[in-house]
């Protein structure tokens, strides 16, 4: 849908590393650039001159100048949106976007995507459902929050290289924000609690942000333990749970307690005894649940895909096992 963005007139603003990623791809797909920072010296200043040298940059406070003649604003997602001068542009007619928002427009018919957010644990989630969608024998990109802005995944793509079976994606509040057109076959909100309060009006708006995920989603993946997520549950979906507790249906992931030890478990089927699992502690485990679920909306959860879950030693500096000596486990969780 490059056809969306050709001859259009679009300010982008921010110009970190999303920022850089969205003028690099609006620029060759055609549009006319212009980027706009609030900061004088924003990080990407020098990489914007050396590769889209005719891209003019604005720093300094957002005023209307600033969207004289804005088709379309591409936000980056540390720019909060309803600053007066761009809720004003918008209102005069320009189309508000953010990066994940083009690159869903761009997707091939039947690219399968899985979709993760939270308040806590999204990277480490993100980062095992594509361990696990590997093991099972799918191709699998991870992109978004977590690292590698999609537009810049998305670029690889249109120049040729094989789309994968799977895209795994991280998004965070502010990316779902500007986000109302991605398909995905499954979709979860891990948890929320309080948190981003200076760019939110309260507990109930972050949520709704966040909520946003499962607007197009096949199969929400739902956070029994909490109870704002329970609220976001949508008639006419596929629901599966994950939680602390026994799990009582094929559509329930839990915790399982047998013969003295704990095992996560899918209903009546125990899966792997939680002790297995290279993760520390239990809250990785019911981020195991909830990989596993997503998963499991794509592919078989077979023998290989549950060794694949309990050799993932998860993330450098999230409860990462450092060593054990003397019947001590030293974990660095900095």
């Amino acid at each position: 849908m490059t056809g969306d963005v050709r001859g259009r007139d679009v300010v982008v603003l921010g110009l970190g590393q999303t920022g850089l990623s969205l003028a690099r791809w609006l620029t060759r797909h055609g549009a006319r650039v212009r980027v706009a920072d609030t900061r004088q010296a924003p990080p990407g200043a020098s990489a914007l001159q050396e590769t889209l040298p005719g891209v003019r940059l604005e720093s300094g406070p957002f005023v209307a100048s600033t969207f004289d003649g804005a088709e379309m604003i591409a936000i980056s997602p540390g720019v909060a949106k309803d600053q007066p001068a761009i809720a004003e542009a918008v209102a005069s007619g320009a189309t508000l976007v953010g990066d994940v928002e083009l690159f869903a427009r761009c997707l091939p018919v039947g690219q399968k995507v899985i979709a993760i957010t939270g308040t806590n644990g999204k990277t480490t989630v993100t980062a095992l459902a594509g361990a696990l969608a590997e093991a099972a024998g799918l191709a699998t990109t991870v992109a978004g929050n977590i690292g590698t802005p999609v537009l810049d995944v998305l670029a690889k793509h249109e120049d040729g290289a094989p789309w994968p079976d799977l895209f795994v994606l991280e998004l965070s509040s502010y990316q779902l924000e500007t986000t109302s057109s991605l398909d995905v076959a499954a979709a979860t909100v891990l948890n929320v609690s309080p948190n981003h309060l200076d760019r939110y009006a309260g507990v109930v708006d972050y949520a709704a942000a966040k909520a946003r995920i499962f607007t197009r989603a096949s199969v929400q993946v739902i956070n029994r333990d909490d109870p704002i997520v329970r609220l976001m549950r949508l008639p006419g979906h596929t629901v599966q749970t994950f939680g602390a507790s026994v799990p009582l249906s094929e559509e329930e992931w839990g915790l399982v307690r047998r013969g003295g030890a704990e095992w996560l478990a899918r209903g009546g089927e125990l899966l792997v005894p939680a002790s297995q699992l290279a993760l520390v502690g239990r809250h990785n485990a019911l981020n195991a649940l909830a990989a596993l679920a997503l998963v499991s909306s794509v592919a078989k959860v077979t023998s290989g895909v549950l060794a694949a879950l309990a050799s993932f030693r998860g993330l450098p500096h999230r409860m990462e096992r450092i060593a054990e000596e003397c019947d001590v486990l030293f974990v660095n969780d900095s």
